[in-house]
């Protein structure tokens, strides 16, 4: 996994600390000391989030604020880092619990995108922005080099969603706000998406129609999974 990586940690605790699944046995511990990877894993969202924007905002001149929010969303959402750490090998190096393990852990979707996230959050502390940011890009460079392929990110996620469920017989989705944070001047709104008594998956941006839109593209990946 570290060859496929290419950065060697100045200090391995940040490693075993982002490998580390909170379902293990050393999880836990004093407040403030890395013991597993749920703040490293915070960290690391932002970081990437940081790096995605970063390389839109210079290479694609052309995208408006609400393309390059999509395109980003879609470079970044869970299926994509699940994909990644695939990629990385990160599966077989993760720390769990015996219970975890035994429950496939190793492959879940939702365990490997967090690994991979708190990874990066690890090579931020270690070497700062430029490390994690060589190293993000290198790890999307498949995605980031091929624009061509973000045309479904641009897409209507929720007109693709319900021809979606209609067309397997589960019926019409239905969006609800369940959170509004931050100051008046900068709300943040997660919406839900519901089939039925199911709910499908979760989207927080700025407007609810982009929360909305990013609900709909994780559910719309979530069925296709």
């Amino acid at each position: 996994m570290l060859e496929r990586l290419k950065y060697n940690f100045n200090d391995p605790g940040l490693l075993t600390a982002a490998l580390t699944h909170r379902s293990a046995p050393s999880a836990g511990g004093l407040a403030g000391v890395e013991i597993d990877n749920q703040r490293l894993e915070f960290l690391g969202d932002a970081v990437l989030d940081l790096v995605i924007s970063d390389f839109l905002y210079h290479h694609q001149p052309h995208l408006r604020e609400g393309d390059m929010s999509r395109i980003r969303a879609g470079l970044v959402c869970e299926t994509r880092l699940a994909e990644v750490a695939r990629r990385l090998g990160l599966g077989e190096a993760l720390i769990l619990g015996p219970g975890e393990a035994q429950a496939g852990g190793r492959r879940k979707t939702s365990v490997l995108a967090d690994g991979l996230e708190a990874l990066l959050g690890a090579i931020y502390l270690d070497g700062g922005l430029a490390a994690a940011q060589d190293a993000a890009r290198r790890l999307w460079r498949p995605y980031l080099s091929q624009p061509d392929s973000w045309a479904d990110m641009l897409a209507d996620f929720k007109t693709r969603l319900q021809e979606e469920t209609q067309g397997r017989g589960l019926g019409i989705p239905h969006y609800e706000l369940v959170e509004t944070q931050g100051p008046a001047h900068a709300r943040l709104f997660t919406m839900a998406i519901r089939l039925g008594d199911q709910q499908l998956a979760e989207g927080t941006s700025g407007t609810k129609k982009e929360a909305e839109q990013l609900a709909a593209r994780d559910a719309l990946f979530l069925l296709k999974s």
